[in-house]
């Protein structure tokens, strides 16, 4: 067995690290993108049912190991100053993100109220909660709540299928729908990415020695210190030391223009895209309550299409509006494939910065939200 998994860990690397290959030597494959290519490759894997029960603390191991070394190697290249230009519109997109979300969880807690489910408001919380916040955020309105585990697991489980298909549809087709009646970004899209200059081999391999010690000392410095703070969920907290300590090391001349570091980044997030979508199981989609299906899949996309047009009546641009989404419906743990995705890597520090907004208050949202609908109902 043990064999058999480390073969599973060879394709969780060496697939994406194929992707990449083919990505740059493939016209019609550098099209489509490596982090589009990762994504679908590891969800026919997923699908396929071809990899062992064993493999799923594997996955997660690899998941959480590429995303925390990750996120430092991308942020430090983020050049601060240049976030100020897109601040204002990124905070305004999360603020209309929310309100978004929150009109349709209430509009479908009393649509479905009227078919008869019972507490709907427990959905309509959860759903708030996951959409301005991710998972950890369900699971404190779950607490709070008293939401029964069986509820809460069925939303969790149809929340991953609806998830993987929209975070498909935002890496594929959005970006062009969107295109038609959102205004293109106007700043700098290089406006995070290191200047390269002129370097030889040898100080390319130094900088990736540098750049790979920096973030592992990042990440062991999150996991170290994230115990001592108890005003979220350890994930959620990791993730915020992580964005900080990341920030802090881009003040670094050295690493913020470590020529290593973001290609080190990307290389790892192609790999957590890889075994993010490698996580779906053709399991989750048999047994499902149609009622719940119907409510996430109506609070996702339909949240999502409000959104957009929230955004077209301030005038948000696309990519601002797109990775603010994906901050708040998938949490800020994808905005880096977003980035990437769109090309354009000046968005990184707003997508990031709000997605920790949203974790910061999804859960009071959420559970708010809830309470009210319970009494008003």
């Amino acid at each position: 067995m043990q064999t058999g998994l480390s073969g599973f860990a060879l394709i969780y690397v060496l697939a994406p690290a194929a992707l990449m290959l083919l990505a740059r030597h493939w016209a019609l494959a550098g099209r489509i993108g490596p982090i589009v290519l990762c994504y679908m490759a590891g969800l026919a894997l997923g699908v396929s049912s071809l990899q062992p029960e064993a493999a799923q603390q594997l996955r997660e191991t690899v998941i959480e190991a590429s995303l925390g070394l990750a996120l430092p190697l991308l942020l430090f290249g983020v050049n601060l100053r240049a976030w100020g230009r897109v601040a204002g519109s990124a905070l305004l997109s999360m603020a209309l993100a929310v309100l978004a979300v929150g009109l349709v969880a209430t509009g479908l807690f009393f649509a479905f109220s009227a078919t008869g489910t019972e507490q709907t408001e427990q959905l309509s919380g959860m759903a708030v909660g996951m959409y301005t916040g991710g998972l950890a955020n369900m699971g404190a309105i779950k607490l709070a709540l008293d939401i029964p585990e069986g509820r809460y697991l069925l939303f969790a489980t149809v929340d991953t299928v609806v998830g993987a298909a929209y975070l498909l549809f935002v890496l594929t087709l959005a970006p062009s729908v969107f295109a038609l009646f959102l205004k293109p970004f106007t700043g700098d899209r290089d406006a995070d990415i290191p200047q390269e200059g002129e370097a030889t081999k040898p100080n390319l391999y130094l900088h990736g020695i540098i750049a790979f010690l920096a973030a592992s000392l990042c990440v062991a410095t999150a996991l170290i210190f994230a115990p001592t703070f108890s005003f979220a969920a350890q994930p959620v907290v990791i993730v915020i030391l992580l964005t900080t300590l990341g920030l802090l090391g881009s003040l670094t001349p050295s690493l913020h223009q470590n020529r290593a570091a973001p290609e080190m980044g990307m290389f790892l997030l192609y790999i957590f895209s890889f075994s993010v979508a490698a996580s779906m199981d053709l399991a989750k989609l048999q047994d499902m309550d149609l009622g719940v299906l119907g409510f996430v899949l109506i609070a996702t996309f339909g949240s999502f299409a409000l959104h957009a047009l929230f955004a077209r009546i301030a005038g948000i641009d696309r990519d601002t509006f797109l990775i603010t989404s994906v901050a708040a419906v998938m949490s800020p743990a994808f905005v880096p494939m977003i980035s990437r995705s769109l090309r354009n890597p000046a968005i990184l520090m707003s997508g990031m910065a709000t997605g920790i907004l949203g974790f910061a208050i999804g859960s009071y949202l959420g559970i708010s939200l809830a309470l009210l609908l319970a009494r008003g109902g």
